[in-house]
């Protein structure tokens, strides 16, 4: 597959619940052993910063969260559950802790590598899910803090921009918080894909209007917040 422009630094540097959305058929890069591994990103969430109870900056800074304070870009990757890692690209100006965890992608390269990653022959369930996906493109801690700009290890590119009507949207996965964090519509998956994690999110992106694209508790205005193609 020819390689597309990669993602500009600009790109992230948004709210992120915009840049959430606005990955979904981005394309997800790894390259492992001089092969690429790819897909195009069909679910993520958006964890917003230190006001944010399900988001691991609410605490505040620490060694593990570092990454997310600083400039956007980069990746944030933690481990779970004692085996499982999760990737998430940092979003908002530097200074403004925020990251979006990418849930799914529709496997496009490399499918028999990330087979073998996986243990699985199972084309479905090969990243259907972010620690699947973690697995089946051999990301780990490793690349914490890697820089996704450089075009080098593991980056995104930029691919097709799916309409708001083709968008899905609910809370985010498995949140034990209180309001407003835990009905937050801030997972979104492209619908009808089928390596989006189940159960998927049941409302349509238009029918939530207007829609909290800044959290409740931030003031944004409301010229710096709308959706953009990437590149644009």
């Amino acid at each position: 597959m020819r390689p597309r422009s990669i993602l500009p630094r600009e790109f992230y540097g948004r709210p992120t619940p915009v840049v959430a959305r606005e990955l979904l058929g981005m394309l997800l890069v790894r390259e492992l052993g001089g092969e690429r591994l790819s897909g195009f990103i069909v679910e993520t969430e958006a964890y917003c910063g230190v006001d944010d109870e399900g988001c691991h900056a609410h605490r505040g800074r620490t060694r593990r969260t570092a990454v997310m304070f600083g400039p956007p870009g980069y990746a944030y990757i933690y481990f779970i559950y004692g085996v499982h890692y999760c990737f998430n690209v940092v979003t908002e100006e530097d200074g403004i802790a925020g990251a979006v965890l990418v849930r799914a992608i529709h496997p496009l390269e490399g499918l028999s590598t990330m087979q073998r990653l996986r243990g699985v022959d199972d084309e479905l369930s090969l990243t259907s899910g972010p620690a699947r996906l973690c697995h089946a493109l051999a990301i780990d801690r490793r690349l914490y803090g890697h820089d996704l700009c450089l075009g080098r290890e593991l980056w995104l590119e930029a691919g097709d921009r799916f309409p708001d009507s083709a968008v899905l949207v609910g809370p985010r996965v498995g949140l034990r918080v209180g309001e407003p964090a835990r009905s937050a519509p801030w997972r979104f998956a492209l619908a009808g894909d089928p390596w989006v994690s189940r159960p998927a999110p049941q409302q349509l992106l238009t029918q939530v209007q207007p829609f909290p694209w800044a959290p409740p508790w931030r003031a944004v205005a409301s010229a710096g917040v709308a959706p953009r193609k990437a590149g644009s």
